[in-house]
C-alpha cells in the first residue's frame, strides 16, 4: 500500500507539472524548467553521501570503537544479501540517525553519539534495519525524482512570478487557453505548496515503508517502536541544532521541532501512528 500510495503521489507530481508548465510556457517552457531541476538534483543524488556527512562533521566510526554496532549492520547486511554499508558517527549528543548513498553498492549508515547512548542493543538493531531498508527501497532515488519534479514546478513558479512582474503574463499569455493574469498569479502561488505537501506527503510514505520493512528485516516490530518512543523523547530534550530543512528527511526521526500547523509540513508521519503500525505489525506476526 505505501508502494501504491507513493506512485500516486508522485504520478500527481508530475500531472501538476504538466499542467502548470502548459499553462505558463507550454510543452517548451515545461521541458526547459524540468531539465534544469533534474541537474540540480543528479548532483545532490550522485554527491549525496559526501554532501550530507561534510554537513554534520560525521568521521568513519572503526570497528575497535564500536563492535556492536559492525556486529549488526554486518549481520542485517548480509540478510538482506547488499554490501556492508559504510558506517559513520556524527559528533552530537542528539539521538538520531540516517543513510544515504545513491544504491545499496554506495550506502552510508550514520548514527551520532546520542543515539548509541541511549539505546540498547535490540533497539538499536531495529533502527539499523530500518535505515537499511531505505538503503533497499532505493528511497534516495525516490526523494531525487520528487525533487527534481517540485523544483522544476517552483521554477515556473518563478517564472510566473517575474513575467507578470514584467507584464509578459497579460500580454503573452491572452492567447492562450487559462491565460488570465490573476489566474496565473493563483497558480503561482498554489502550484508550488501543492508541490511541497506531495512531496513531504511521499517522505512520510517511505517512512512507513522503512518501518515495516526494517521490522521484517530483523523479525522484532516492538524493538523499533521502543527505540522511536525514546529518540522522540531524547530528541525533543537534546535537539539537533545543526540540522537543516534539506535534510531532515534523512533522519529516522524528524530533527526539526514544531507542531500545530507544522506537522502538515513534516517530512515525518507521527510518532504515535508509526509505533501503532509497528505494534499491529507484531501482534500479526
Amino acid at each position: 500500500m505505501n508502494f501504491i500510495k507513493t506512485v500516486f503521489l508522485l504520478t500527481g507530481l508530475t500531472l501538476l507539472l504538466m499542467f502548470f508548465g502548459q499553462a505558463l510556457g507550454g510543452q517548451q517552457g515545461m521541458m526547459v524548467a524540468l531539465v534544469f531541476a533534474c541537474i540540480m538534483n543528479f548532483g545532490a543524488y550522485w554527491f549525496s553521501d559526501k554532501l550530507v556527512l561534510a554537513m554534520y562533521r560525521a568521521q568513519p566510526l572503526s570497528e575497535a570503537d564500536q563492535p556492536m554496532v559492525h556486529r549488526i549492520v554486518q549481520r542485517l547486511a548480509q540478510k538482506a544479501n547488499i554490501p556492508t554499508p559504510k558506517i559513520y558517527l556524527i559528533p552530537t549528543p542528539a539521538p538520531n540517525a540516517f543513510a544515504t548513498g545513491r544504491n545499496p553498492s554506495h550506502a552510508v549508515m550514520a548514527v551520532t553519539q546520542g543515539i548509541l547512548s541511549i539505546l540498547n542493543e535490540e533497539e538499536l538493531e531495529g533502527v539499523l534495519g530500518h535505515e537499511l531498508a531505505h538503503v533497499l527501497h532505493r528511497d534516495i532515488l525516490i526523494a531525487t525524482v520528487a525533487a527534481s519534479i517540485a523544483g522544476a514546478i517552483n521554477m515556473l513558479s518563478s517564472m510566473a512570478r517575474w513575467s507578470l512582474m514584467f507584464g509578459g503574463g497579460r500580454r503573452d499569455n491572452r492567447d492562450r487557453e487559462g491565460g488570465n493574469p490573476l489566474a496565473l498569479l493563483v497558480m503561482a502561488i498554489v502550484a508550488p505548496l501543492a508541490a511541497m505537501l506531495i512531496q513531504l506527503a511521499v517522505s512520510r510514505s517511505r517512512e512507513f515503508s522503512a518501518d515495516e520493512g526494517g521490522s521484517q528485516l530483523t523479525g522484532q516490530p516492538l524493538n523499533l517502536a521502543s527505540a522511536l518512543r525514546k529518540l522522540e523523547a531524547g530528541s525533543k530534550r537534546i535537539p539537533m541544532l545543526e540540522a537543516t530543512p534539506t535534510t531532515a528527511h534523512l533522519f529516522i526521526v524528524n530533527p526539526l521541532t514544531g507542531g500545530g500547523l507544522m506537522k502538515l509540513f513534516s517530512t515525518h508521519p507521527p510518532m504515535e501512528e508509526r509505533i501503532a503500525r509497528l505494534e499491529r505489525l507484531a501482534q500479526a506476526h
